[in-house]
């Protein structure tokens, strides 16, 4: 349902997240003011934001006229001034710490209604952030998304030391009202919640190749067709909890000690860096995996598969 707690939503920073964010507010009928660097590049964020659209609507999930509709919602500007209305604000730009500072600054110049200002970094914390704002130290957090933010709803927010408790909660429920399913974080903590536990499982699906367990292509098929499945229905902890914690125990005791611990990536990826077989975009076409022949499409389409879903229940803006 969509929020009386705010109308206007600003993104600094067009892009991979800022081009998908776009999609997210004005898919929800909220005005949304796009501040970009290079005004040259207006068309092919269009372009981008057009074709985000068009594979929603050829799943079937809103209507052909979808596009039109919400595009009236989006406005693109290189001018701070034009987010004077804003009371949300994603700042969506690369990891650059003195970048983001300085929109933080030009934000406090320009913004007198923001509640909220959001960072989407996946690397810095609130209080490195924040650091040299003035007047909205208490207003900077970490919104942290998976990659496309208008299909994957899972969000995960971080506050510092001196964020306002109520722009914590404003924040929250302005996702909430985007049809996100936001996890709040008690502390900061590097690579938030989703990455340490995608790293964690990453750790160890390296090591059970580089010892000589299993191939690449086993783990992949562990991972699609045994407890990966569950996981999109219910808990981790919900799962251990229910098999009762007597049994886990006994598990965590047997395999907690084989289990990696290394704390820097291993020879498996530094010797393909190496070698310049860098994944799927590398020239040579190979990673862990050969990508030569590989029908891209059909392996974007197995990408968004589980997400198709979460878009039905958008409240979608009919004109």
């Amino acid at each position: 349902m969509k929020s009386k707690e705010f109308t206007s939503v600003g993104i600094i920073g067009m892009g991979m997240i800022g081009d998908s964010m776009s999609v997210l507010t004005s898919g929800h009928g909220y005005k949304t003011v796009c501040v970009v660097r290079r005004p040259e590049m207006i068309p092919e964020y269009q372009k981008a934001y057009a074709a985000y659209f068009d594979q929603m609507i050829a799943q079937g999930l809103m209507p052909e006229n979808q596009t039109e509709i919400c595009a009236k919602y989006v406005s693109y500007t290189t001018d701070y001034a034009d987010l004077k209305d804003c009371e949300i604000i994603f700042e969506c730009v690369t990891e650059d710490l003195t970048l983001k500072q300085q929109i933080y600054a030009k934000i406090e110049e320009n913004c007198p209604k923001v509640r909220a200002i959001c960072s989407v970094s996946s690397s810095f914390v609130p209080d490195v952030l924040a650091g040299n704002a003035r007047t909205y130290k208490d207003r900077i957090i970490v919104t942290h998304p998976f990659n496309p933010a208008h299909m994957v709803p899972y969000f995960e927010i971080c506050s510092g030391a001196e964020t306002d408790p109520a722009a914590l909660e404003f924040a929250k429920e302005a996702l909430k009202a985007l049809d996100r399913k936001p996890a709040v974080l008690k502390k900061p903590a590097p690579g938030f919640i989703g990455n340490r536990l995608q790293f964690a499982l990453w750790r160890e699906a390296l090591n059970l190749v580089e010892s000589g367990i299993c191939d690449p292509r086993d783990v992949d098929t562990c991972l699609n067709y045994s407890f990966c499945p569950r996981y999109t229905s219910i808990g981790i902890f919900e799962h251990f909890d229910n098999g009762d914690l007597r049994l886990n125990i006994t598990t965590c005791d047997t395999v907690f000690p084989t289990l990696s611990n290394i704390d820097k990536g291993p020879a498996a990826i530094t010797d393909r860096i190496a070698r310049g077989d860098t994944g799927a975009r590398a020239e040579s076409k190979t990673g862990f995996y050969d990508w030569h022949g590989v029908d891209m499409d059909a392996y974007r389409g197995r990408v968004n598969a589980p997400y198709w879903d979460f878009v039905k229940s958008w409240d979608l803006p009919e004109a």
